[in-house]
Formats: C-alpha cells, structure tokens, sequence
C-alpha cells in the first residue's frame, strides 16, 4: 500500500510506469485476486456509473421521495441543446453527469460511491464527459478509476472521506482531487502533474462545511457535485498547463485532516449549521419531518 502521493508518483517515475498500472498491481496484492477478478469489478462499477447517468438524464428523470431535488439534470440537458451555456458544452455536459448521478442517489437508486453516496456524481460527471471529448475506450476509462482510487485511498487513510467528522471537503472536495489526478492521467499527463491536479483541487474546497438539509443527502449535495466535476476539470487543466500547487499534495491532505477536525460539529453533516440553520432550512425539515415535540 502506498503510504503517500509522494511515494507513489516515485513510484511511477522510477518503474516508468502509469499510476493506474501500480495501483492494479497494489489492489491484486493487497486483496489476493487475480488481476482479471480486479479489472471486472471496477468495470461493474464504470457500469454502475454509466447506468446511473442513463436514469438520471433519460425521461422526466429521477426525483427523490421528498420532492426536494430532481429533475436538474433534464434541465441541463436541454440547456446544452440550446447552445448558450456560458462554461462551454464540455463544462455543462459533466455538470449533467454529476447531477444525474446525485438525483438517481436521492431517489434511492443504485450508484457507486466515490468515495461517499453524496459525493458519488463528481467523479463519473468528470469521467463521462472526458469519454467524449477524449475519445477514452473502456480501458481507459477503468484505469482511471484506478487512479482515481489509489489516491483516495491516500486521502482516506491521512484524512478522511466522511462529511460526519471532516465536512463536505473530505466528501466533494476528496472526490474532486481524485476526479482530477485521474483526469491528468487520461489526458496525457504525467504522474507529477496528477499530484499537482489533486494538491489545486484539494486546496480549491478546503473547509467545505457539511450542512445538509433536513439531514437529507439532498441540498446542497446534488449541486455541490457539480462544483465538484467542475473544480476536477480546472484543476486538471491547470496541472496540465505546467501550474503548480506551492503546497506539496500530502501537506494539502495533512490540512484537509487538520481544518475538518477543527470544524465545529454543527458543520460536520448533523443537519444544524450552514445553509441547513437558515430559515427555509429549518422550515423544509419541519414540513418533512414535523415539529420536534
């Protein structure tokens, strides 16, 4: 198991190797499978994801059992038909994705968590547009599930994924880094340059609070996904461009750690603080679950 970014962007530098091919290589290891038993379950899970994107913008789309969010998706969908989006077609296409994904999670469908269910459209909103505009075949596109999860492994095992003891940084803003270390790697780059891409995306979300609605994995989440593909995406062009993160990417892990400890517990997904302490939050949760006696 790679104990940090540094040593596994070594790793890859020194065996002139891709990250994906390591982190193949580490999970038949660490898991005693076969490497063919590896690759299929990552590919049920790029199934998972593409099924998920599938429901959530075919049709009238899928609604949550609270009528809170639903719907999105469509809308988005036939915004880019219109041709005026002002982030550009690729932009709103992963927005479409992201959103897709986290309305199907809030209408209790079947999606694959990455790392978490409420961060679960960040990650495939990147991945799905980047098919298209990079032409990625299905190998490609399991390796960068690959990478993308041995670097949050990384951050899981120096941090953490929950938005209950780091807030919505270590759910999005985790799912955000590793959307856009893989990205790099899917467009050419190099494993330093993924480093760099995770280390910007990181550092963009440091101190995300947590404040669902009601409790609910429903606002702000499903929206929150779609900053999430979209910081994913800059973070990686700008990696790709030659820019750099002054903070080292474990330092910016050591941080995320760090500041989600610091979070006070109205903030870490109790439903109490943020936008979920606002008035009409307070009234969504009354009218859902009634006056507390």
């Amino acid at each position: 198991m790679y104990e940090s970014v540094r040593e596994l962007v070594s790793a890859a530098e020194n065996r002139k190797k891709p990250l994906s091919e390591l982190i193949i290589a580490m999970e038949c290891h660490d898991s005693g499978v076969s490497r063919d038993k590896v690759w299929q379950r990552m590919q049920v899970n790029l199934q998972t994801m593409r099924q998920a994107i599938k429901h959530g913008e075919s049709g009238k789309g899928a609604y949550s059992p609270t009528g809170l969010t639903g719907g999105e998706a469509i809308k988005i969908k036939k915004y880019r038909q219109s041709g005026k989006s002002l982030a550009g077609d690729a932009m709103m296409a992963a927005v479409e994705n992201a959103i897709a994904t986290n309305e199907v999670n809030a209408a209790m469908g079947v999606v694959c968590a990455t790392p978490t269910a409420g961060s679960s459209g960040t990650l495939p909103g990147t991945l799905f547009m980047l098919e298209k505009r990079l032409n990625l075949t299905e190998e490609q596109m399991i390796r960068f599930l690959f990478t993308a999860g041995g670097f949050g492994l990384i951050i899981a095992n120096h941090a953490g994924i929950a938005g209950a003891t780091g807030g919505c940084q270590e759910e999005v803003g985790s799912a955000s880094a590793m959307a856009a270390a893989a990205a790099v790697e899917a467009a050419g780059g190099t494993p330093e340059q993924s480093s760099q891409a995770l280390a910007i995306a990181l550092s963009n979300l440091l101190g995300l609070v947590c404040d669902p609605i009601a409790g609910l994995v429903e606002i702000p989440c499903v929206k929150r996904n779609a900053i999430g593909a979209g910081n994913a995406l800059i973070a990686a062009d700008l990696a790709l461009a030659g820019c750099v993160s002054k903070i080292p990417a474990d330092e910016c892990i050591m941080a995320l750690d760090r500041v989600g400890r610091s979070m006070p517990t109205e903030l870490r997904e109790t439903g109490i603080g943020g936008l979920a302490g606002t008035p009409t939050g307070q009234a969504i949760k009354t009218r859902i679950f009634g006056k507390p006696i």
